[in-house]
């Protein structure tokens, strides 16, 4: 379902911070712009206030990925249907003038762009697909990253629900790190005995 590359809205605006480093990257209009990606046409009527308000989306949206990635399934489905409630979208069927084999239109569903304001226009695309995601591949799925400087969010597409880094790059390092401790362990196992 395409539905479920709007999820990628979710990830992008709670990875603008980086809390256990006073890191924050939503700092401007510029920034809350960027977060839209191709959608340039909602990302036109961000405002200062979108600022203030997305930064509140996202901390709502990160409790949601850590309270998954805790195993509290039903408290992350309320988290994120409380959102939908308050952010809600209007499916939209469209074809963009495509064709398949037969010359028949290739219809898909979009969310239409009704809202008053850049950031309801964008959480509520960002809930959408967050929500596609939870309930195709379960809310299991989501996750913190688990390199202890990141606590970026992700969602595990992997085959065998393996996934415990946002990167490959996070990945590596903590497998390095696991790798120089055990070493350093055995270094001093042999120098004791």
């Amino acid at each position: 379902m395409e539905l479920a590359y709007y999820s990628d809205y979710a990830v992008r605006l709670v990875n603008t911070e980086r809390p256990d480093h006073g890191e924050d990257t939503l700092s401007s209009v510029e920034a809350v712009r960027e977060l839209f990606g191709a959608n340039r046409q909602a990302a036109r009527r961000a405002g200062d206030a979108d600022v203030t308000r997305l930064r509140a989306v996202r901390t709502r949206l990160r409790t949601v990925f850590e309270t998954a990635a805790e195993g509290d399934e039903v408290r992350a489905v309320d988290l994120l249907n409380a959102l939908m409630l308050e952010y809600p979208v209007s499916p939209q069927i469209s074809g963009h003038g495509d064709l398949d084999d037969q010359g028949r239109p290739k219809w898909h569903m979009h969310l239409a762009d009704h809202a008053n304001n850049a950031t309801a226009a964008y959480t509520a695309t960002a809930c959408m697909g967050l929500a596609v995601q939870l309930t195709e591949l379960g809310a299991d799925r989501l996750g913190i990253c688990q390199a202890a400087s990141c606590r970026n969010a992700y969602i595990d597409t992997s085959t065998n629900r393996s996934r415990r880094y946002c990167s490959d790059r996070c990945a590596t390092r903590a497998n390095v790190a696991a790798y120089r401790a055990r070493k350093r362990q055995e270094q001093q196992q042999n120098a004791q005995g």
